[in-house]
């Protein structure tokens, strides 16, 4: 599943920039290697944070504490605004769908996903039916929220989930365009959000951006 809202937008933007005159490129660049695999892919703990566990203490939200080859993050899950949503990803967090999933991809300024696929971008399919787009629900897609990724057709999202790493309004749903659904907030690890963000990637697309050396989930539990 791939996020491609603002592609136009930024199409638009450099042809604008450049006079709308026409590129040519002389040699086609070579193609880019296959990212490395995670030289640590044993996680170093089966249990969250003192530090995570606090701050889901303070949550009145359904809490999931994610731990990734990069750091731990806790989110808490706005169960009210989007509740099919929120129950489909804790439904595959009770099957533990997301363990060893990879961070596939890493869109710096904009977003990380994951969710899909195993080491060796092996695809891994949701057990469940996609389910309804939830995006019209009041909530925004800002900076360190976390919102379902979908295909382009509007209730396409199965397990697919993506980190705002800024503000993206334009991924929000507006009366003209269907957006994204923002379902759940960090609310402990926003720097292991930072520093996946800045991770060097391999450019396969402009919407398949994979880090160099593979981002690991390696679990993703329910603490609350």
């Amino acid at each position: 599943m791939t996020l491609r809202p603002l592609l136009a937008l930024a199409t638009l933007a450099l042809l604008t920039a450049c006079g709308g005159g026409v590129v040519i490129e002389l040699d086609d660049p070579p193609p880019a290697p296959q990212p490395r695999p995670n030289p640590q892919p044993v996680p170093p703990t089966l249990n969250c944070s003192t530090a995570g566990l606090a701050a889901a203490a303070q949550s009145r939200w359904p809490v999931v504490c994610m731990l990734t080859s990069s750091g731990e993050m806790v989110f808490e899950l706005y169960d009210s605004y989007a509740p099919v949503t929120v129950n489909n990803f804790l439904a595959l967090v009770a099957r533990d769908f997301y363990t060893q999933t990879l961070v596939h991809r890493v869109d710096r300024d904009f977003v990380f996903q994951g969710g899909g696929f195993n080491s060796g971008m092996r695809e891994k399919l949701s057990p469940f039916q996609p389910i309804a787009l939830e995006d019209n629900n009041g909530l925004s897609n800002l900076r360190g929220t976390l919102s379902m990724a979908r295909r382009s057709s509007a209730d396409s999202a199965t397990s697919q989930w993506f980190v705002n790493v800024r503000d993206n309004s334009a991924l929000d749903y507006t009366p003209v365009q269907r957006g994204y659904a923002v379902f759940g907030q960090v609310i402990s690890g926003l720097p292991v959000i930072d520093a996946i963000n800045v991770l060097p990637v391999y450019r396969y697309s402009d919407t398949d951006l994979r880090p160099q050396t593979e981002v690991l989930t390696y679990w993703v539990r329910r603490i609350q």
